[in-house]
Protein backbone atom coordinates (compact mmCIF):
# COMPACT_ATOMS: atom_id res chain seq x y z
CA UNK A 1 0.00 0.00 0.00
CA UNK A 2 1.19 3.63 -1.47
CA UNK A 3 0.56 5.99 1.46
CA UNK A 4 0.22 9.32 0.33
CA UNK A 5 2.54 12.23 1.22
CA UNK A 6 -0.65 14.77 2.12
CA UNK A 7 -2.38 12.35 4.13
CA UNK A 8 0.99 12.13 5.94
CA UNK A 9 1.04 16.15 6.65
CA UNK A 10 -2.75 15.73 7.69
CA UNK A 11 -2.03 13.67 10.62
CA UNK A 12 0.49 15.52 11.40
CA UNK A 13 -1.50 18.42 11.15
CA UNK A 14 -4.69 16.84 13.36
CA UNK A 15 -1.95 15.57 16.31
CA UNK A 16 -0.46 19.33 16.39
CA UNK A 17 -4.03 20.58 16.72
CA UNK A 18 -4.44 18.18 19.64
CA UNK A 19 -1.68 18.91 21.33
CA UNK A 20 -2.35 22.01 21.41
CA UNK A 21 -6.04 22.42 22.20
CA UNK A 22 -5.03 19.66 24.99
CA UNK A 23 -1.86 21.27 26.14
CA UNK A 24 -4.02 24.54 26.54
CA UNK A 25 -6.95 23.14 28.70
CA UNK A 26 -3.87 21.49 30.85
CA UNK A 27 -2.22 24.70 31.35
CA UNK A 28 -5.95 26.25 32.46
CA UNK A 29 -6.41 23.21 35.15
CA UNK A 30 -3.38 23.81 36.60
CA UNK A 31 -3.92 27.78 36.77
CA UNK A 32 -6.82 26.86 39.57
CA UNK A 33 -3.59 25.55 42.18
CA UNK A 34 -1.67 28.04 41.10
CA UNK A 35 -3.93 30.71 41.77
CA UNK A 36 -5.32 29.28 45.16
CA UNK A 37 -4.11 31.53 48.27
CA UNK A 38 -5.22 28.48 50.83
CA UNK A 39 -1.99 26.49 48.94
CA UNK A 40 1.92 26.78 50.01
CA UNK A 41 3.85 28.92 48.05
CA UNK A 42 5.46 25.51 47.51
CA UNK A 43 2.46 23.57 46.28
CA UNK A 44 1.54 26.97 43.92
CA UNK A 45 5.44 27.33 42.30
CA UNK A 46 5.20 23.46 42.06
CA UNK A 47 1.58 23.83 40.26
CA UNK A 48 2.99 26.48 37.71
CA UNK A 49 6.41 24.28 36.96
CA UNK A 50 3.57 21.58 35.65
CA UNK A 51 1.77 24.41 33.67
CA UNK A 52 5.26 25.48 32.07
CA UNK A 53 5.86 21.36 30.81
CA UNK A 54 2.63 21.12 29.57
CA UNK A 55 2.27 24.49 28.15
CA UNK A 56 5.53 23.61 25.96
CA UNK A 57 4.27 21.19 24.45
CA UNK A 58 0.90 23.53 23.03
CA UNK A 59 3.51 26.05 22.13
CA UNK A 60 5.35 23.47 19.75
CA UNK A 61 1.92 22.58 18.63
CA UNK A 62 0.93 26.04 17.16
CA UNK A 63 4.35 26.83 15.25
CA UNK A 64 4.01 23.27 14.02
CA UNK A 65 0.75 23.44 12.40
CA UNK A 66 1.89 26.96 10.43
CA UNK A 67 4.39 24.58 8.34
CA UNK A 68 2.05 21.68 7.73
CA UNK A 69 -0.52 24.51 6.90
CA UNK A 70 1.59 25.84 4.10
CA UNK A 71 2.95 22.60 2.73
CA UNK A 72 -0.55 21.28 2.55
CA UNK A 73 -1.82 24.35 1.04
CA UNK A 74 0.39 24.10 -1.22
CA UNK A 75 -0.11 20.63 -2.56
CA UNK A 76 -3.81 21.31 -3.45
CA UNK A 77 -3.00 24.57 -5.23
CA UNK A 78 -4.38 26.98 -3.07
CA UNK A 79 -0.74 28.43 -1.63
CA UNK A 80 0.72 29.89 -4.39
CA UNK A 81 4.22 30.37 -2.76
CA UNK A 82 5.17 26.64 -2.73
CA UNK A 83 8.37 27.50 -3.61
CA UNK A 84 9.41 28.60 -0.35
CA UNK A 85 8.10 25.41 1.48
CA UNK A 86 11.69 24.51 2.23
CA UNK A 87 12.67 27.80 3.47
CA UNK A 88 9.37 28.01 5.56
CA UNK A 89 10.41 24.42 7.29
CA UNK A 90 13.83 25.68 8.12
CA UNK A 91 12.41 28.99 9.45
CA UNK A 92 9.92 27.38 11.73
CA UNK A 93 12.24 24.58 13.12
CA UNK A 94 14.79 27.00 14.06
CA UNK A 95 12.20 29.13 15.88
CA UNK A 96 10.74 25.93 17.67
CA UNK A 97 14.30 25.11 18.33
CA UNK A 98 14.34 28.34 19.94
CA UNK A 99 10.99 27.81 21.60
CA UNK A 100 12.17 24.58 23.20
CA UNK A 101 15.86 26.54 23.98
CA UNK A 102 13.67 28.75 25.94
CA UNK A 103 11.74 26.25 27.91
CA UNK A 104 14.60 24.61 28.86
CA UNK A 105 16.68 27.50 30.12
CA UNK A 106 13.40 29.25 32.16
CA UNK A 107 13.88 30.84 34.95
CA UNK A 108 17.81 31.85 34.25
CA UNK A 109 18.54 35.44 32.19
CA UNK A 110 19.43 33.24 28.89
CA UNK A 111 15.92 32.35 29.39
CA UNK A 112 14.26 35.26 29.90
CA UNK A 113 16.61 36.43 26.67
CA UNK A 114 15.44 33.69 24.80
CA UNK A 115 11.75 33.90 25.49
CA UNK A 116 12.43 37.61 24.02
CA UNK A 117 13.88 36.91 20.55
CA UNK A 118 10.86 34.49 20.78
CA UNK A 119 8.23 37.50 21.42
CA UNK A 120 10.13 39.30 18.85
CA UNK A 121 9.33 36.88 15.77
CA UNK A 122 5.68 36.73 16.18
CA UNK A 123 5.94 40.93 15.95
CA UNK A 124 6.90 40.15 12.63
CA UNK A 125 4.84 36.97 11.60
CA UNK A 126 1.72 37.69 13.30
CA UNK A 127 1.07 41.07 10.86
CA UNK A 128 2.38 39.48 7.80
CA UNK A 129 -0.48 36.29 8.15
CA UNK A 130 -3.25 38.65 9.34
CA UNK A 131 -2.04 40.99 6.32
CA UNK A 132 -2.17 37.98 3.65
CA UNK A 133 -4.84 36.13 4.93
CA UNK A 134 -7.15 39.58 4.82
CA UNK A 135 -6.11 41.05 1.31
CA UNK A 136 -6.77 36.93 0.51
CA UNK A 137 -10.16 37.62 1.71
CA UNK A 138 -10.52 40.73 0.14
CA UNK A 139 -9.09 40.09 -3.49
CA UNK A 140 -8.92 36.81 -3.43
CA UNK A 141 -5.47 36.39 -4.36
CA UNK A 142 -2.08 35.32 -3.14
CA UNK A 143 -4.34 32.78 -1.36
CA UNK A 144 -6.95 31.85 -3.93
CA UNK A 145 -9.31 29.56 -1.30
CA UNK A 146 -11.43 31.42 1.01
CA UNK A 147 -11.89 28.86 3.74
CA UNK A 148 -7.92 28.84 3.65
CA UNK A 149 -7.35 32.51 4.05
CA UNK A 150 -9.89 32.17 7.09
CA UNK A 151 -8.28 29.83 8.73
CA UNK A 152 -5.15 31.76 8.33
CA UNK A 153 -6.54 35.00 9.72
CA UNK A 154 -8.20 33.42 12.92
CA UNK A 155 -4.90 31.42 13.19
CA UNK A 156 -2.98 34.80 13.53
CA UNK A 157 -5.47 36.08 15.74
CA UNK A 158 -5.05 33.04 17.64
CA UNK A 159 -1.35 33.86 17.95
CA UNK A 160 -1.80 37.55 19.39
CA UNK A 161 -4.25 35.75 22.25
CA UNK A 162 -1.41 33.25 22.87
CA UNK A 163 1.23 36.05 23.22
CA UNK A 164 -1.27 38.11 25.48
CA UNK A 165 -1.43 34.40 27.74
CA UNK A 166 2.68 34.09 27.78
CA UNK A 167 2.78 37.48 28.91
CA UNK A 168 0.32 36.40 31.59
CA UNK A 169 2.16 33.40 32.56
CA UNK A 170 5.40 35.30 32.49
CA UNK A 171 4.23 37.95 35.02
CA UNK A 172 2.95 35.25 37.08
CA UNK A 173 6.72 34.27 37.72
CA UNK A 174 7.89 37.59 38.68
CA UNK A 175 4.87 37.41 41.79
CA UNK A 176 5.97 33.99 42.49
CA UNK A 177 9.36 35.36 43.11
CA UNK A 178 7.73 38.09 45.19
CA UNK A 179 5.40 35.85 47.27
CA UNK A 180 9.24 34.10 48.31
CA UNK A 181 10.62 37.47 49.78
CA UNK A 182 7.29 38.85 51.10
CA UNK A 183 4.55 35.77 51.82
CA UNK A 184 1.42 36.33 50.70
CA UNK A 185 -0.45 39.58 50.75
CA UNK A 186 -3.54 41.36 49.72
CA UNK A 187 -1.81 43.01 46.69
CA UNK A 188 -0.10 40.23 45.28
CA UNK A 189 -3.50 37.91 45.46
CA UNK A 190 -5.16 40.38 43.74
CA UNK A 191 -3.03 40.33 41.08
CA UNK A 192 -3.12 37.40 40.34
CA UNK A 193 -6.46 36.82 40.44
CA UNK A 194 -7.23 39.87 38.30
CA UNK A 195 -5.03 38.16 35.95
CA UNK A 196 -6.45 34.89 36.28
CA UNK A 197 -9.99 36.02 35.31
CA UNK A 198 -8.70 37.90 32.45
CA UNK A 199 -6.58 34.85 31.21
CA UNK A 200 -10.20 32.58 32.25
CA UNK A 201 -11.69 34.74 29.41
CA UNK A 202 -9.05 34.11 26.58
CA UNK A 203 -8.84 30.90 27.07
CA UNK A 204 -12.50 30.15 26.24
CA UNK A 205 -12.13 32.61 23.21
CA UNK A 206 -8.76 30.76 22.62
CA UNK A 207 -10.88 27.30 22.47
CA UNK A 208 -14.04 28.50 20.28
CA UNK A 209 -11.20 29.49 17.95
CA UNK A 210 -8.67 26.43 17.46
CA UNK A 211 -12.13 24.22 16.86
CA UNK A 212 -13.08 27.20 14.36
CA UNK A 213 -9.53 26.35 12.61
CA UNK A 214 -10.46 22.69 12.40
CA UNK A 215 -13.80 23.03 11.35
CA UNK A 216 -12.76 25.26 8.79
CA UNK A 217 -9.99 22.88 7.24
CA UNK A 218 -12.05 20.14 7.20
CA UNK A 219 -15.23 21.33 6.35
CA UNK A 220 -14.46 23.89 3.34
CA UNK A 221 -17.97 26.17 3.93
CA UNK A 222 -17.09 28.47 1.65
Amino acid sequence: MVISGYLVLKWMHILALVYWLGGEWGVFQTAHHILNPHLSLEERRHHLETAYRIDILARLGILLLLPLGFQMGAVIGVNPFGAYVVPVWIFMLAWMSLTFSAFLKRGTPLGLKLTLWDEKIRYVVIPLLFGTALVSLITGAPLTARWYAAKLLIYSLLLVIGLLLRFVMRHWAVIFRQLAQTGSTPDLERQLAREGAQSRVLAYVYWVGIASVAFIGVVKPF
